[in-house]
């Protein structure tokens, strides 16, 4: 049986629909030169703060972060460790973009997952900002079609469902349940800085390329 002769295998069915690429650029501060990592991603995590939104969250995703002290960047330039500044940037987006909100911190004062149930607002058409200069479509749009939902207090806890549009119609998904809702209950998912135990917090969203072709899921086919 042949290896392939060291040909690259061909993207999967998830990678052709959730796959995009981050590039890692780290700047030195002594002598300013740039090293660049490209590395791949099927959904991007994102903390979240209080009363925030997904467009801040994609910021603070690719927020500067100042390497110094015991974290110094060995600079091939200098050929010494230099203090540096660090960002993510999105260089390639897919046609599925998957964004997955940091509800769950572990609390290490009591040993335990706490559920952060803090309002984050998601639009229903999405820009990126934080693309790299050479990024492959900086002026992509995105239109939400599914949201994951966690319903409770507690990781341990809980409910899942789903929210789906499928051919301008926004369906829930509760297990065996399924109906019809307006747009206008998307808003009940943001979350909320109330605790209890009917918490109802998007946890996992998914969102279409505009003028995406090519292979995707069957829902998001008919999301527009």
């Amino acid at each position: 049986g042949g290896g392939g002769g060291g040909q690259p295998k061909p993207p999967t069915f998830m990678q052709n629909i959730f796959e995009g690429i981050l590039t890692n650029e780290t700047r030195c501060l002594s002598c300013e030169a740039v090293t660049s990592r490209d590395e791949a991603f099927l959904d991007l995590s994102l903390e979240i703060e209080e009363n925030s939104s997904i467009t801040s969250c994609l910021r603070n995703f690719s927020g500067t972060e100042t390497l110094n002290k015991e974290d110094k960047f060995f600079c091939d330039s200098c050929c010494s460790l230099q203090e540096a500044h660090k960002c993510m940037k999105i260089k390639k987006t897919p046609p599925i973009l998957a964004l997955h909100l940091k509800r769950f911190k572990y609390l290490e004062d009591v040993g335990r997952l706490k559920k952060l149930s803090h309002r984050v607002v998601f639009p229903s058409e999405l820009k990126i900002n934080n693309t790299t200069d050479d990024a492959a479509d900086p002026d992509a749009s995105f239109s939400l079609f599914a949201v994951v939902v966690h319903v409770g207090s507690g990781m341990n806890h809980g409910h899942y469902v789903c929210l789906v549009k499928i051919h301008r119609q926004w369906f829930l998904f509760d297990d065996e349940t399924v109906e019809g809702i307006d747009d206008s209950q998307l808003h009940t998912c943001f979350g909320s800085a109330q605790e209890g135990s009917g918490n109802y917090s998007g946890y996992l969203l998914f969102y279409q390329k505009q003028g995406a072709n090519g292979m995707t899921v069957g829902a998001a086919s008919g999301a527009r």
